[in-house]
């Protein structure tokens, strides 16, 4: 006889399948694109340990349950769930996955059997470790961000955590901790918590300025200035531990950066600026020649861009904004986020939506 029905198990048969399946993309990107024998090992393992977690629950439950024909959810989708831009968006949407659908058959498995909900906590954390070193690696080659916050505790309307946790949700990819005011000793603090924060979700952490800092935390780059240390010294350090970005307000600066060898060009300032008000604003006209000249290179427009800007940034080809006050002042950064990052989504850019 089939075990009786129970109130959860639906929940954990479709978890289940989703993080398998998580687990396996993340296995191949190691696999196939990184070629790194210790994290296929690790996906590997997390697969067959998780195999076995979920074979521990009463048997036959999780099968009688299933209902494919009668699950409303698999018919609702979002418009960006069949865009992938590239490898890495490909590896973090399903270390996204992982993370969320093991947290749901840690929660839910505590209803039936708790040592299993500790077994399925012990596999998300070491997911969270595995999928960030997975894509730190790839990020190595591939600094093209498509939303970054420019996350300055000043600036927020809500208290930091909450603002970065909402953009998070709206789906940025990148975080850069602006705070030119902490001592090192609390900036390096603030930049590990980002980590915390941001990495698990597959969220990069860049540290603006300081080279020492990001150093020192792991984080995944550092953004120069004009007056920063220069590109040949902050590479001299890091080597390739860091992504490297520059900061440029004209061609000739966008030229030095790229033969001195940044991993991103920051384009700006675009708009007039709330943050950096006494920054000449270059205009979208600057854009459009860096866009021309350097179609290949990583980039990051900055300065007073909201949703409408991006989309108008978008539509001349652009990749990748910065973003400070419209998400940090923002009363639902979470809203706000998710404005910019549809209005860069490829699908969004159009003659006939964006003037």
């Amino acid at each position: 006889m089939p075990p009786p029905p129970h109130h959860s198990a639906r929940i954990l048969d479709a978890s289940a399948n989703r993080a398998r399946e998580a687990l396996r993309v993340l296995e191949d990107g190691a696999r196939f694109l990184l070629d790194d024998r210790a994290l296929i090992e690790e996906f590997k393992q997390l697969r067959h340990q998780l195999h076995e977690l979920v074979g521990s629950l009463p048997p036959g439950m999780l099968e009688h349950s299933r209902a494919v024909e009668a699950d409303q959810g698999r018919t609702v989708t979002t418009s960006g769930e069949f865009i992938r831009e590239h490898s890495e968006a490909v590896v973090r949407a399903a270390a996204s996955r992982a993370s969320e659908s093991l947290r749901s058959l840690e929660e839910w498995s505590k209803t039936i059997r708790p040592e299993t909900a500790r077994g399925f906590e012990a596999i998300r954390y070491r997911s969270y470790e595995a999928a960030a070193t997975l894509i730190q690696e790839l990020a190595r080659g591939c600094a093209q961000w498509r939303v970054c916050l420019l996350l300055t505790e000043a600036a927020c309307r809500a208290p930091w955590e909450q603002v970065l946790e909402g953009a998070i949700d709206g789906g940025i990819d990148c975080v850069q901790i602006r705070e030119k005011e902490l001592s090192d000793e609390r900036l390096l603090q603030r930049v590990r918590q980002t980590i915390s924060i941001a990495r698990p979700r597959g969220v990069c952490v860049v540290v603006n300025d300081r080279v020492d800092i990001a150093l020192a935390a792991e984080a995944d780059g550092v953004h120069l200035g004009q007056g920063d240390l220069p590109l040949a010294e902050a590479r001299d350090l890091a080597g390739e531990r860091l992504l490297i970005g520059s900061s440029t307000h004209d061609p000739e600066e966008v030229a030095e950066a790229i033969e001195a060898g940044c991993d991103l060009v920051g384009v700006g300032a675009i708009f007039p600026s709330r943050t950096k008000q006494a920054l000449e604003t270059s205009g979208p006209g600057f854009f459009e020649r860096f866009i021309a000249e350097h179609p290949g290179v990583a980039h990051l427009a900055i300065g007073g861009i909201d949703a409408r800007g991006a989309a108008q940034l978008a539509h001349m080809g652009c990749r990748g904004v910065a973003v400070s006050s419209a998400i940090c002042d923002a009363t639902d950064p979470a809203l706000a986020a998710r404005a910019i990052v549809e209005a860069m989504s490829p699908s969004a850019v159009s003659p006939e939506t964006h003037p």
